[in-house]
C-alpha cells in the first residue's frame, strides 16, 4: 500500500482583485494532519501554491496521483482557491447547465480553468478499491449535490471574501441565455469511485476568512480542528455532522457536502 498526496493552495492570481489570504495555511493545516494522523510521509506530498498553481501543472500533477495506483493505495487531492461556474457544453449538467471549475493561478476566461469534467476524465479510471479522497475549499464545489442556480450570500458576522470569481457579462449572459432556453429534465449520477468533501453547496460560496488570529479557508480550518481533536478517529458522517455545526454557530451559512458511496460513509477518512 502506498500513500499520495496533491495539495494545491492559491492566493496570488494574475486576475486582478482575485487574490485570497488563507489558502497557503489551508495547505499546510491539510499537510500537518496527513503527517500526524494519518501515516503520510514528506515525500508522499506534492504541493502547488500560489504562482507554481498554474493549469497545466496542477493537471500535471494529478496524473501523477493516479499514476500506477495500486489496490489499497490511497490518494488525497486538496484544492483551495477560488471556484466559479461556466456555460456546460457537453450536455452532462442536465439540471443546472453549468460546469464547476476550479480557478488555477494564471484562470482566464477562455479555459484556463479545471472544471468538472476534467477531473471526471483524470478520475474515472481509478478502480473501487483503489482510496481516493477529494477535499475542495471553493465557492460551487458541491458536484454531488446540485442545486438551482443562485448565490446564496454568506453571514457578514466574520471577516473573510468568497472564494468565487464572478464571470464577466458575457460569460454570465451566455449561462442565463441557456438557462431561459433548455428543459431541465433528470438529475446527474457520479459513477466515480471516490470520497468528495466540498466546502459548499453548489450555489453557496465558501469563506476565505480571519479565524483566531489568522487567515484560513473556514472549511478546511474546522475540517482540520475536528481531525485534531480526535486525532482522526472520526467517521466521514460525524465528521461532516460536526463540520456543518462548526461553521453554523461560528456565522457561516456554507454547508459542506459529503459525496460517497454509502458504505464509506461510516468509515474514517482514507480508510
Amino acid at each position: 500500500m502506498s500513500n499520495k498526496a496533491l495539495l494545491v493552495g492559491v492566493n496570488k492570481y494574475k486576475l486582478e482583485g482575485a487574490d485570497l489570504n488563507g489558502c497557503i495555511n489551508d495547505v499546510l493545516n491539510v499537510r500537518d494532519i496527513l503527517l500526524k494522523y494519518f501515516g503520510f510521509t514528506v515525500k508522499d506530498i506534492r504541493v502547488l501554491a500560489d504562482d507554481r498553481a498554474t493549469k497545466k501543472r496542477i493537471m500535471d500533477r494529478l496524473y501523477w496521483l493516479i499514476k500506477d495506483a495500486k489496490p489499497g493505495d490511497r490518494l488525497l487531492f486538496h484544492f483551495s482557491g477560488h471556484g466559479s461556474q461556466v456555460r456546460d457544453r457537453d450536455g452532462d449538467e442536465l439540471k443546472d447547465q453549468l460546469d464547476e471549475i476550479l480557478c488555477p493561478h494564471d484562470m482566464d476566461w477562455d479555459g484556463i480553468f479545471i472544471n468538472d469534467d476534467d477531473l471526471q476524465s483524470i478520475f474515472s479510471g481509478i478502480k473501487e478499491d483503489i482510496n481516493l479522497e477529494i477535499l475542495l475549499d471553493c465557492c460551487h464545489s458541491g458536484t454531488g449535490t446540485r442545486e438551482a442556480m443562485g448565490i446564496e450570500s454568506l453571514a457578514l458576522i466574520n471577516s473573510f471574501k468568497p472564494k468565487f470569481l464572478a464571470p464577466p457579462i458575457d460569460i454570465q449572459a451566455r449561462i442565463e441565455d441557456d438557462l431561459a432556453e433548455k428543459q431541465l429534465f433528470r438529475e446527474t449520477t457520479s459513477t466515480l469511485h471516490h470520497v468528495l468533501f466540498s466546502g459548499c453547496k453548489s450555489n453557496q460560496t465558501s469563506a476565505d476568512a480571519y479565524i483566531n488570529g489568522t487567515y484560513n479557508g473556514a472549511f478546511t480550518y474546522y475540517f482540520c480542528k475536528l481531525l485534531r481533536d480526535t486525532v482522526g478517529k472520526i467517521n466521514r458522517a460525524e465528521l461532516l455532522k460536526q463540520l456543518r455545526a462548526s461553521l453554523k454557530y461560528h456565522g457561516f451559512s456554507q454547508i459542506p457536502q459529503l459525496e460517497c458511496q454509502k458504505a464509506e460513509r461510516n468509515k474514517t477518512l482514507l480508510a
